[in-house]
This record gives structure tokens, C-alpha cells and sequence, in this order.
């Protein structure tokens, strides 16, 4: 399948209200393009808006007292708009019990990994049932450095299987794909991101989609300070969201969020925020930090523009 480089074509403001537009029959970007606004903006669901989220995945990095710490600064912050930004953070998981316990409520906690199975004879995994026993509603998967740590090496395969196990627990899921850097030049974004997607799609029924927030982070732009253009990342995302709608069915397409995930920060979140097809973000680097709360803040970016 063939897919874009590096030179997208430009979004102007005007081509991003056409394309917020959609008929709720099918989602096309052709006819998006030319069609007259109907029911709701490309941005919606059939159900209504898709509520942003930020997610803040905290890797291998703070301490106990830094948790605290930061936990606290995020808490003191306004109560959260729930029905129109949902924000989790998923720290290292000795820490996970602890994050909850001073954590504020509207804000909800993620685990970074989970075991494939239940409980048993598997050493220094964690099986999704205690995840849950401590508070954790999300746990991320898929992420770049687990596909791609040479020590690691997950596969397709097995990050479906074990997102498939996390839905028949409970747990809401943040399935991520991306692309490297060479793959990218190779012109094969898409191809490896619809890889990603099939694997799960291929053992999960349409229905559990509802608890699956697709998050694309282009490989090359995690932490590394470099980060997509507008263009190139509403284009993956639009894309993204019309293999859901060919794969599995256009509700799907209309009602998963996907987020951006690629170096996100308060200087470039409330540009990317107003994209039609970015529904959130998932930060790594800049959430460690207070200012964090920034980056939260431009679900207020996204609302604007769906209007």
C-alpha cells in the first residue's frame, strides 16, 4: 500500500473545516472534501464529540518523592472538564499503587505493560488482574520502545494478544503504532501501521473497540526533539481512520480517538491540538514536568476548532 512522504500537501484552514465535515454514511476524505457540513465535524462521533485525551507515560524515570511531588502540583491544578478532556498517567510500576493513592480522582492511572496471561509461573511479569487491584483503569501497549528495544522485540502477534487480555479484563487500552525513520523514507508508513492494526483487529471484535484509543508515534520523533509536521501527522491519522472504517466499520472509524505521540510539548500542543483527526496526545518527556498541565489545557485548542 502505498503512502506519503515527507512533502504532504499543505492544510489550510479552510481545507480542515471541509474535512471536518462527514455525512455519518461513510468516511471519505474525498467526499468530506466537497460535501456541505450535516450532522456533526469530522471530529465527531455518531454519538457526539470524542473527548480528548492526554495521556502522560512516565517510562522508567522519577522517584517515590518525585511522584509525590508532581502528583501534588498536578492536583492542585482546577478540577478537570471530564466530559471534554480525560487525562492518564502511567508511571513505573513499583509505583503504581502509590501514584493512585495521591493522585486526584479525575485523573486516571495507566500501566505501562501488562503479562499476556493470568497469574502464575511467570517471573517479573504482572498479569492484568492485579493491575486493576491497585486502581489502574488503562494500561499502554504496543509502544515504540517495546517493539523495538533489541532486548525486547515484542511482535505484533503478541502486543494484540495482550491487548485482547487487558479488554476481557476491563482495562481501557492505548495501543500504539509507528513507523522508524527508515521506514518512513522507504515510504511505508502506513503499510507498517496497518500491520500494527490488522494484528489486532484480527482478535478483537468490533464492539471492544469502545476501549482502544489508537496512538500514533512516529518512531523517529519520540524523544528525540524532532517532531511531525501538522501535515504529516493529520494525514497518518486521517489514514488510520479510514482503514477502520474498511476494516472493521465506519462507527469504529467515527468513534476511536487517535492520539499523537512525538515529542509533544506546551510549545507545540495547542497547534497540533486543532487538527480534525487528532483526538489527544501521548507524552513522554514533557510530562514529568508540571507545566504538563499545558499540554492538557489544549483540549480547549481542540474544541475551537470544532466549532
Amino acid at each position: 500500500m502505498a503512502f506519503i512522504t515527507s512533502g504532504a500537501a499543505a492544510v489550510s484552514g479552510a481545507s480542515l473545516s471541509a474535512r471536518r465535515a462527514f455525512t455519518g454514511a461513510a468516511v471519505c476524505p474525498t467526499a468530506a472534501a466537497t460535501a456541505a457540513p450535516v450532522a456533526a465535524a469530522w471530529r465527531m462521533s455518531a454519538g457526539g464529540h470524542r473527548t480528548f485525551l492526554v495521556g502522560g507515560n512516565w517510562k522508567c524515570n522519577l522517584s517515590k518523592d518525585a511522584i509525590t511531588s508532581l502528583c501534588k502540583e498536578l492536583s492542585a491544578a482546577p478540577d478537570l472538564e471530564t466530559d471534554k478532556v480525560e487525562v492518564v498517567l502511567a508511571p513505573p510500576a513499583p509505583y503504581l499503587d502509590h501514584t493512585r493513592s495521591v493522585l486526584r480522582k479525575d485523573f486516571e492511572v495507566a500501566a505501562q505493560n501488562i503479562w499476556v496471561g493470568g497469574p502464575g509461573a511467570f517471573t517479573g511479569e504482572t498479569a492484568a488482574e492485579m493491575i486493576k487491584d491497585v486502581g489502574c483503569t488503562w494500561v499502554i501497549l504496543g509502544h515504540s520502545e517495546r517493539r523495538n528495544l533489541p532486548e525486547i522485540r515484542e511482535t505484533d502477534d503478541f502486543i494484540a494478544q495482550k491487548t485482547k487480555t487487558a479488554l476481557s479484563h476491563g482495562l481501557k487500552v492505548m495501543f500504539c503504532v509507528g513507523e522508524t525513520l527508515a521506514e518512513r523514507e522507504a515510504g511505508q508508513t502506513l503499510d507498517v501501521c496497518v500491520r500494527q492494526l490488522r494484528a489486532l483487529a484480527e482478535v478483537i471484535g468490533a464492539n471492544d473497540w469502545t476501549d482502544v484509543v489508537i496512538a500514533y508515534e512516529p518512531v523517529w520523533a519520540i524523544g528525540t526533539g524532532k517532531i511531525a509536521t501538522p501535515d504529516q501527522v493529520e494525514e497518518v491519522h486521517e489514514k488510520i481512520r479510514h482503514y477502520l472504517a474498511g476494516e472493521v466499520n465506519d462507527s469504529v472509524a467515527q468513534q476511536t480517538r487517535i492520539l499523537y505521540g512525538g515529542s509533544v510539548s506546551p510549545t507545540n500542543c495547542n497547534e497540533l491540538a486543532q487538527l480534525p483527526d487528532v483526538d489527544g496526545f501521548l507524552v513522554g518527556g514533557a510530562s514529568l514536568k508540571a507545566s504538563f498541565l499545558e499540554v492538557i489545557e489544549s483540549f480547549k485548542s481542540d474544541i475551537a476548532a470544532a466549532v
